[in-house]
């Protein structure tokens, strides 16, 4: 846990007790911080009381004028589509309001923050895969990583600084909203793709939130920026513009499938580092069976640049890049049925990482629905090529079904069980040497999981039982 002694004597609010909210109540407490607190939720007030001991009262009997902080949930709204009403409140009263990133942030001041570095990672997709390949360099390379945020452990959860230790931080833009402080000693934006729009107001309103990232970083900072998407070329070259002025950090762009002068850039899977003169092949991409993909090969180019940021030496980040052993959830391969993988990826809640997924692989039988997101299947059409078969499940599958109308075969499925019992059996008449069953949704979870690991985990157990009929099958190492 992660103490918080300028919050000592303080007046702390918090609102919705998720993990991070929860895990900031106990950090509070244990920093003998005065807090109140308060979710919708019985079950979440009735774990913070058993576990810090604390009475929770609803906003409505709070004291405002007695109140320092007010710390929110990444899931309450900020701003759209309407500000919560606690929002309304805390502002109306002059109550700062953060999020729990702000107080870990705080706890380590500048002195720690240099001490033990940050690595903060965000960007529409692919960031959890490279804050956890970035976690997996570092513990292979001599370094004490702990990674966390919106992946895995809450911020404050995770251990103190010690010699060597690297904060590898997973941030939303959510989370950038409510960390007005943070000045990473390497800040990565992987891309920036349409999602979360009603969240941010518009294109601009999501840009802008995802751009504090590099807001306050020093002449000293490392900004790693991706260059294959849109709205990041503008932001990079403003970045440029400000390194020059000297009111920003090293500037460190990053590519697939296009040289760069000086940067970061995969070729043909080949990872070069043109960071210097001259250029060096770093590893060859192609022979990590979990980094598969133009996206992945774009995420293993963020987290050699950050590494190497930190000081981890070339040849051990290479070693390290051919033994990741892959993220839950995105691009999972589970298990084998003779020529048939099953491949969970259901992480993919938008169209923009299901097609990073279809361009992935060859003959797809292809798992996508749920709640459906606002882009539904647009970036994903034209990456239909592969597609053997879709079969739809969820609220969504009759939307997607007439998106897809003459464009793939498909079958409306409904169930997540019914989809994959049916894929794999048109997989195994499959005459190639490898058939994929590929959930990769397009959609959030909620009509039927409770989130997307939930699903995941149900598309795991029951390919391991579809597996299990067959004496060939076995998971996939």
């Amino acid at each position: 846990m992660i103490l918080l002694p300028h919050m000592k004597d303080k007046t702390v609010a918090v609102f919705g007790l998720g993990r991070t909210g929860l895990s900031a109540a106990r950090s509070l407490h244990e920093s003998d911080a005065k807090v109140l607190a308060w979710d919708d939720s019985e079950d979440a007030r009735d774990e913070l009381s058993l576990t810090v001991g604390h009475f929770c009262s609803p906003p409505d009997l709070w004291d405002w004028a007695e109140i320092d902080t007010l710390l929110l949930s990444p899931g309450v709204p900020l701003t759209h589509p309407e500000p919560h009403e606690v929002v309304k409140a805390a502002r109306a009263a002059g109550v700062p309001i953060i999020g729990d990133m702000e107080l870990f942030v705080g706890a380590l001041g500048e002195k720690g923050s240099r001490a033990a570095p940050i690595i903060a990672v965000t960007g529409t997709n692919g960031k959890s895969t490279t804050t956890a390949l970035i976690g997996h360099i570092l513990s292979r390379t001599g370094f004490f990583p702990q990674v966390g945020g919106n992946i895995g452990r809450a911020v404050l959860d995770l251990d103190p600084p010690v010699h060597r230790r690297v904060y590898v931080l997973e941030v939303s833009s959510y989370q950038l909203d409510l960390t007005p402080s943070l000045a990473p000693h390497v800040a990565v934006l992987l891309n920036i793709t349409p999602d979360h729009l009603s969240r941010h107001g518009d294109m601009e309103g999501y840009v802008a939130s995802k751009t504090k990232i590099f807001d306050h970083q020093q002449a000293d900072d490392t900004a790693i920026i991706g260059l294959d998407a849109g709205p990041t070329n503008r932001v990079c070259a403003e970045l440029k513009r400000r390194s020059l002025n000297n009111t920003g950090g090293n500037v460190l762009p990053i590519a697939v499938g296009q040289s760069l002068g000086r940067g970061i850039y995969a070729l043909c899977g080949r990872l070069i580092d043109a960071s210097a003169d001259p250029a060096v092949e770093v590893a060859d991409l192609g022979n990590s069976p979990t980094l598969r993909g133009d996206h992945n090969w774009q995420n293993a180019c963020a987290a050699y640049a950050a590494c190497r940021a930190v000081g981890a030496e070339t040849g051990g980040i290479a070693k390290a890049l051919q033994n990741f052993p892959g993220l839950a959830h995105r691009q999972e391969a589970v298990v084998r049925q003779d020529n048939v993988i099953f491949v969970n990826d259901s992480k993919a809640t938008n169209s923009e990482a299901t097609a990073r997924a279809l361009k992935a692989y060859s003959n797809i039988y292809w798992i996508a629905g749920g709640e459906a997101k606002e882009d539904g299947l647009a970036a994903a059409l034209p990456h239909l090529g592969e597609v053997r078969k879709a079969y739809l499940i969820g609220a969504a599958a009759v939307a997607l079904a007439k998106t897809l109308e003459g464009k793939v075969d498909y079958i409306i499925a409904a169930t997540l069980e019914k989809a994959m019992h049916q894929a794999a059996r048109d997989a195994s008449a499959e005459p190639a040497e490898e058939a994929v069953v590929l959930l990769s949704p397009a959609c959030a979870s909620f009509d039927q999981f409770a989130d997307f690991e939930a699903r995941g985990d149900a598309f795991r157990r029951i390919a391991e039982e579809i597996a299990s009929q067959n004496v060939g099958a076995g998971a996939v190492q």
